[in-house]
């Protein structure tokens, strides 16, 4: 069975969370998907003010409210309001039924005002989820993180564990910048299916350090579970992709919680 790391109410069919959960519940079926990880709301708010940072949070609660044996929720944070951050840590993780949070684009991860954001999290054992995504273009989102980015944050919180989201976008540059970084494991969500993402990641930084996500309603779960389907690596490294290292960075806050996984 997978875990998807990464998946939207964005690009889903419904009027609703619970309605578009529903449909994303019925298509994982399909394809042996067991659980998912949801992050933000039912469209994407690159520089929510404080009020939609808690309406997209209350978005996620709403949708996990009739599936809690199928989906776990990432609480969606802001550099830029740190304090409102926080305060959603409490409701949404420490209070309530979130497992992680996911942080995007409207403030640069390698700016220390996050710190707060990121200690808080780990004193909960949420796991830490930080989009980037280099693009051939050169152009960046105002606030978008890179891999280097997130090697600063590393550098300053080496014993906390960390998701550099998207394998940076530009995969070859990303898995080589944070190589050398134990506590960053990366998502290889929303890319096209190229060949050799999946072997490389696997190479340089071993199959423990390399978590299977999707990006749905994004993208499709069939086009991303080709990349660990198709790779020429073995059939036990694929079950750490597809499973078991999602698996092991949520058991902890899960047995906490009591969440049964």
């Amino acid at each position: 069975m997978i875990w998807d790391l990464h998946c939207h109410l964005t690009g889903v069919p419904g009027r609703t969370p619970t309605e578009r959960m529903g449909q994303l519940i019925e298509i994982a079926d399909r394809l042996g998907i067991e659980r998912l990880c949801f992050y933000m709301g039912m469209g994407f708010l690159k520089e929510p003010t404080p009020e939609e940072l808690v309406e997209q949070n209350d978005q996620v609660l709403e949708a996990l409210a009739h599936y809690h044996d199928r989906a776990f929720g990432f609480c969606y944070v802001s550099g830029d309001h740190v304090e409102v951050s926080l305060a959603e840590i409490e409701r949404c993780v420490a209070r309530g039924p979130m497992v992680g949070i996911k942080l995007w684009v409207a403030h640069r991860c390698n700016d220390p005002v996050i710190d707060p954001i990121i200690l808080r999290a780990a004193e909960l054992k949420a796991v830490i989820y930080q989009h980037t995504w280099l693009k051939t273009d050169g152009t960046m989102f105002a606030g978008e993180s890179t891999p280097m980015d997130v090697v600063e944050l590393a550098k300053r919180h080496p014993r906390t564990p960390l998701i550099l989201g998207h394998t940076g976008g530009q995969w070859e540059l990303g898995i080589r910048a944070v190589r050398p970084y134990a506590n960053v494991s990366i998502d290889i969500a929303g890319s096209d299916p190229t060949a050799g993402l999946v072997e490389m990641a696997v190479r340089e930084l071993g199959a423990e350090r390399v978590i299977y996500g999707s990006d749905s309603g994004g993208r499709s779960f069939a086009s991303q579970i080709a990349k660990v389907a198709g790779a020429e690596i073995s059939e036990r490294e694929k079950r750490l992709i597809y499973k078991e290292n999602l698996k092991r960075m949520l058991t902890p806050i899960c047995k906490a919680k009591g969440i049964a996984i």
